[in-house]
């Protein structure tokens, strides 16, 4: 009788390298337990190199391309039971082929960090807070200078002994809770808690809804995999439709996963959310600590949690019963991870979506155009709300001609004018800038020289609080200096406009008026965005000043003036989504305004008054200003109508990345010659050549079909890898790239 060949574990290992590892089953474990309790998506530990590593099972096998006796056996068996559900694992294992990741990398990078350590999962429950023995002793008198300290004590004794973290933070912030453990007045517990009955599910009712969104909310099924394009303008009540579709889904003992593209996003989407449910919801974001995460990803995972909601990596948490996918704002960029594993949150959404059997809905107030034109194509059903919810309507647009005004501090004397009338009225002023800092450039009058990063092709911004100049790109920075190192002149002139001086400006020209800045810079300390929110929520007349950060889906009633300063800036960008950018941008920060009762106003300032999609967007809107797009693509074969990739290189110098990329086109053009099928572009420079002291290059490569684009991609990156000139550069692969 033959002798059973050994059965060889295969196993991804954090690893840049883009293979699978073999590995025998364990010494203590015989073959018919092996194959029972050796299942792919379980964690082991395995020898690796002189170290012991985490790794996951990919599969199991009867032969391997290594002699067996060569081969080491795991070490341990970490986990009795896959930690992934097979529909998740298998999209893991798409999306690392699909974007060309090794795979270890790939599946222990969208992991909770604690899980790629080695740590066992923790028993399902919900992290809670009771009273500690100092805290049960308090009196009646204790904590007076504290009132919000004093109310949280009080609801823990009242409905306690124990009370779940997510009924705190309906009432109370993160900040309370932890001033209270640090007094030793509060202690964490896990709760193990019963899933409220369908009955109880909602603490309040929904909303009424206007004809398009009751069309909106009946079209969206609750079986079976279907792709929605929810396209409503800005106010027109997209979470409204959001909310009734989760109920529905509830309503069956299924899950649903809310995605949002920005943890500023959170507070105001969380709160909306359970104010309507009566169920146990998780926020999965970069700001939690990994114990947070972990637990987080365990309520998910359990089914304890029924609507989970997070940012760009939460698309990979597993469900026990999954039922619905919603991603607002689906035209963001920020669900492209841009460096690592480079995976559209977006994209593998709806690939997601396919593989669980339930419906997505992406919403949009400036849908991409590549969703755009999966509505053409038949794949995704579009459904529309094309006025705002309630009393409220559209805006007025207004042109402001740079060329004919006054400026100061990027102020034009009409637009002042009309900020100064809205504050009078007692109502709130936007003023839209997405250039933080001061100034962006420092100069010297007297010859010349300007302030330049050494690490970067860029400038210098001056940050005028910190008292520093700042590269935005490396996050280099020294001391403004009090005279010019080339010609020891003190006319040292900050030039060009940023947040931080038209704050100075707007708060010398309104000194009774709050001005509150939302950048980068102002919201560094923790609850600063969410003190400025109260504050705009509260109707009370302020000007609100800032970046993108103020233009996703914030909703101030009491807005009614929005001023664009810039409006320029996308209009002659090299890249060509540029023009889509711009208009998703200035669609989107003008519907802050007016969503209250009182309508709303826009002013555009531009040099370019007469630019022909400056044009279309004010007169006839983002959807015909993204069919004009659309045309345009299509006339020039770009994204969407054909598929591209980036490979990059940079190194310490230029021609190492740029020889590097020409051996890359070499190698490809060996493999899939050029063709109309097929087209190579490069190596160039990229758009910012150097960047933290490395230059960067790229290779970009077009394709008609995907499956071209993957095939030259899958046989390509091997060769790389194995080269001895990879080894001179860094390196990546970026296949449906958002930037260039």
């Amino acid at each position: 009788m033959a002798q059973l060949e050994p059965l060889i574990i295969r196993v991804a290992v954090p690893s840049p390298l883009r293979r699978l590892f073999d590995y025998l089953i364990p010494a203590d474990i015989d073959q018919n337990q092996a194959e029972k309790e050796l299942q792919p998506g379980c964690r082991v530990t395995v020898p690796f190199g002189r170290r012991q590593v985490t790794g996951l099972i990919i599969e199991t096998a009867r032969h391997s391309e290594f002699d067996p006796g060569k081969l080491k056996p795991i070490s341990h068996l970490i986990d009795a039971e896959p930690l992934l559900p097979p529909s998740l694992f298998k999209l893991f294992i798409w999306a690392a082929n699909y974007y060309q990741q090794p795979i270890g990398d790939a599946l222990f990078s969208t992991l909770p960090v604690l899980l790629r350590t080695g740590e066992l999962p923790p028993e399902p429950g919900q992290p809670g807070w009771k009273l500690s023995t100092l805290g049960l002793g308090l009196g009646p008198e204790s904590l007076k200078q504290a009132p919000k300290q004093r109310a949280l004590i009080e609801l823990i004794q009242a409905q306690g002994p124990e009370l779940a973290e997510s009924i705190i933070l309906e009432s109370f912030s993160r900040t309370i809770i932890r001033q209270l453990e640090t007094k030793g007045l509060i202690e964490t517990v896990m709760i193990f808690s019963v899933t409220e009955p369908v009955e109880n599910l909602l603490k309040q009712d929904h909303l009424s809804l206007y004809n398009s969104q009751q069309i909106a909310v009946d079209k969206i099924h609750s079986h079976g995999f279907n792709s929605y394009l929810l396209d409503g303008v800005t106010g027109s009540g997209k979470t409204e439709v959001y909310l009734q579709s989760i109920e529905k889904v509830l309503r069956y003992g299924r899950q649903a996963l809310v995605l949002i593209p920005e943890i500023s996003l959170t507070p105001q989407t969380e709160k909306r959310f359970r104010d309507r449910f009566n169920v146990s919801m998780v926020t999965l974001h970069s700001g939690l600590s990994d114990k947070q995460r972990l637990l987080a990803w365990m309520q998910a995972r359990s089914g304890e949690a029924s609507i989970i909601l997070g940012t760009r990596s939460a698309v990979f948490t597993p469900l026990a019963a999954p039922g619905l996918i919603i991603l607002d704002e689906e035209h963001d960029q920020s669900y492209k991870q841009q460096d690592g594993f480079r995976y559209s949150a977006r994209d593998l959404a709806v690939i997601r979506a396919r593989q669980e059997d339930i419906p997505i809905v992406l919403g949009s107030a400036t849908p991409s155009l590549e969703s755009l034109n999966n509505c053409a194509n038949g794949r995704y059903q579009h459904l529309t709300l094309s006025s705002r919810a309630g009393d409220a309507v559209q805006p007025d647009w207004q042109m402001v001609d740079l060329k004919t005004e006054r400026v100061e501090s990027g102020i034009a004397a009409s637009t002042l004018a009309a900020i100064g009338a809205t504050i009078k009225k007692q109502q709130q002023v936007l003023v839209f800038l997405n250039r933080r800092g001061y100034a962006p450039a420092m100069l010297c009058h007297q010859c010349g020289w300007t302030a330049d990063c050494n690490q970067c092709d860029s400038r210098l911004t001056v940050h005028r609080a910190r008292g520093r100049l700042i590269c935005h790109h490396c996050d280099h920075q020294r001391l403004i200096p009090k005279q010019c190192p080339s010609c020891q002149s003190q006319q040292l002139i900050a030039a060009g406009e940023g947040t931080e001086r038209s704050e100075a400006y707007l708060q010398q020209c309104f000194p009774d008026s709050k001005v509150l800045r939302v950048d980068r810079d102002s919201t560094r300390r923790k609850g600063a965005m969410q003190q400025m929110f109260d504050t705009a929520d509260s109707g009370e007349p302020c000007i609100l000043l800032g970046t993108q950060m103020l233009a996703k889906g914030h909703h101030f009633a009491n807005v009614t003036l929005v001023a664009v300063l810039d409006a320029d800036s996308g209009l002659f960008s090299p890249d060509f989504r540029g023009h889509e950018r711009t208009g998703q941008l200035l669609t989107q920060v003008a519907g802050r305004s007016g969503r209250g009762k009182a309508r709303g106003k826009v002013l555009i300032q531009t040099h370019q008054p007469e630019h022909p999609l400056l044009d279309l967007l004010m007169t006839q809107g983002y959807g015909q200003f993204a069919r004009e797009l659309l045309a345009q693509r299509q006339f020039s074969q770009l994204p969407p109508f054909r598929h591209m990739a980036v490979i990059r290189a940079e190194a310490q110098q230029a021609a190492d990345a740029e020889h590097f990329l020409q051996l890359v086109r070499q190698l490809a053009e060996n493999l899939a010659p050029p063709s109309p099928e097929l087209a190579y572009l490069g190596p160039l420079p990229a758009m910012l050549e150097k960047r933290a002291g490395r230059f960067r290059y790229l290779l970009q490569l077009e394709a008609e079909q995907r499956p071209v684009l993957q095939t030259l991609l899958s046989q390509l990156a091997p060769q790389l890898e194995s080269h001895r000139d990879s080894r001179r550069v860094r390196w990546s692969i970026d296949v449906d790239p958002q930037e260039l």
